[in-house]
């Protein structure tokens, strides 16, 4: 493998390319029109223009892609996270154009892309599973009959969904048929498959989910699990690793899991087995996301090990150099995504101009960044602009160095949810544990952050007043009389 085509953009771009770099690969950016100055581009060996800004005419197009790496002769596709990376169509052509996709086989991808499927193929593996019904349900009655069953609370759900779409937590039977009806109009308009079924909800849940890798050889290894309850839209903001309540039995139950999940669908590469653990520590199978997950480096950086070149070596069918014995937790990792948003206005994208932008850099301190001073945040993509993550020998050392490293991040010109992050990380409930997938629910306002961010103003007025006071006294020259 001498030359990888990195099918995406951004921080992950990047992320990818630096691993190939140190590899001895060398690597092809695509971009499009809006993304001809963006640091991806430069840092690649060779990049391509693939098409308008608009993603459906660049980084979604799979022919642009393909003919891409045919003209410049590329070996295998990296398709990051996000785009292409979970769809089978992309995986299958990659393959039928002799080309390497870096990921798992189109079969896999397909049953794990569509919840119902994937609960079809863990079925025979002994896998807890939320208490429901595992096929698609149309007729408002029949999902009544179900809810009285199981037990208000339910949640109707898009099987072909994510990202909280196609979603609806019903409590009462008087509003199934209402929410019934628009999980599917919603879930038919977001991926265009009306499909939904019904399964109890969880009602203080943590969301945890377990690194997998398979190679061609036989091997299925977990590299432990994530802690991803902090969420605002069922989106992910803050992650860490390991969680803090996972016992290690318990890890153990879930990473045996994970690796059957993997099994059920002959997987190859890396991919995240998602669980939801109740109050009583009992886990249920979720989903599976195949491919590289946003917050893989949490778990590089307590496993030691580079998610990326493993799933490149893999992908030359090569075996995983070690056994899962040969694996260890070592320390704490935490990572906040820096997202162009405003969290004073419900976490509503912020455009604009990076007047300002550092970021932050020291021992325990890792960013992974997309962008650089002076640069336009694009309106047509994910308003990520990086992930932050620092890693300490405890959990608290980790949350300390993030709460500084977040007062070192400086960004103007946009909104951003570096404010959000230190909110969460000197928040009681965030720094005890003791949290659940609702915390930004029940307990984050815009008037909370703004009382500390006015605080933390006054401090640095204070500050700056002390200072001028005490330079006053120093510059004063003493009465000669």
């Amino acid at each position: 493998m001498k030359k990888i085509l990195v099918a995406n953009r951004g921080e992950i771009a990047i992320r990818v390319m630096k691993t190939a770099r140190k590899m001895g690969i060398k690597t092809v950016a695509v971009y499009s029109e809006a993304d001809r100055n963006a640091p991806h581009v430069r840092f690649a060996d060779e990049a391509v223009c693939i098409g308008e800004a608009p993603s459906n005419k660049s980084y979604l197009s799979i022919e642009k892609i393909i003919k891409a790496a045919k003209k410049l002769n590329v070996d295998a596709i990296h398709p990051g996270y996000g785009f292409l990376s979970e769809n089978a169509d992309f995986a299958e052509k990659v393959e039928q154009n002799n080309i390497i996709f870096i990921g798992p086989k189109s079969n896999a991808i397909r049953i794990m892309g569509s919840k119902l499927a994937a609960k079809d193929a863990v079925r025979n593996y002994d896998i807890p599973m939320v208490p429901g019904v595992d096929r698609a349900v149309t007729d408002p009655k029949e999902a009544a009959e179900i809810a009285k069953e199981i037990g208000f609370p339910i949640l109707i759900k898009a099987s072909a969904g994510g990202g909280g779409k196609g979603m609806r937590i019903v409590e009462s039977e008087k509003d199934v048929e209402e929410q019934m009806k628009r999980a599917i109009s919603e879930a038919t308009s977001a991926f265009g498959d009306g499909s939904v079924f019904v399964e109890k909800y969880i009602t203080s849940p943590r969301h945890i989910e377990i690194q997998v890798l398979a190679d061609s050889h036989g091997n299925i290894l977990h590299f432990f699990e994530r802690e991803c309850s902090v969420q605002r839209r069922h989106q992910k903001v803050i992650e860490e690793a390991p969680s803090s309540i996972l016992t290690p039995e318990l890890r153990a139950k879930m990473g045996d899991a994970a690796i059957k999940v993997a099994k059920s669908c002959d997987y190859l590469g890396a991919g995240t087995v998602e669980f939801l653990v109740d109050e009583n520590l009992n886990f249920y199978f979720l989903e599976m996301n195949t491919r590289l997950q946003v917050e893989h480096p949490v778990t590089e950086l307590i496993s030691g090990v580079d998610l990326v070149e493993l799933q490149i070596k893999i992908a030359r069918g090569e075996a995983i150099p070690f056994k899962q014995e040969d694996l260890k937790i070592n320390g704490h990792a935490l990572e906040l995504r820096v997202y162009a948003e405003d969290p004073m206005n419900n976490f509503l994208p912020s455009v604009g101009n990076l007047s300002t932008y550092e970021i932050p850099v020291g021992n325990g301190i890792r960013v992974d960044n997309g962008f650089e001073e002076g640069m336009d945040i694009p309106i047509y993509y994910d308003p990520m602009l990086s992930k932050l993550i620092t890693y300490g020998k405890t959990r608290e050392e980790a949350i300390q160095l993030m709460i500084d490293a977040i007062d070192n991040y400086k960004i103007e010109g946009v909104f951003t949810t570096l404010p959000f992050g230190k909110f969460v990380c000197e928040h009681e409930a965030f720094r005890t544990g003791n949290f659940d997938t609702h915390f930004v629910k029940n307990y984050y306002t815009p008037k909370l952050l703004q009382k500390g961010l006015d605080q933390e103003a006054k401090i640095a007025a204070l500050v700056g007043l002390t200072l001028y006071l005490e330079d006053q006294k120093k510059i004063r020259v003493p009465n000669s009389n």
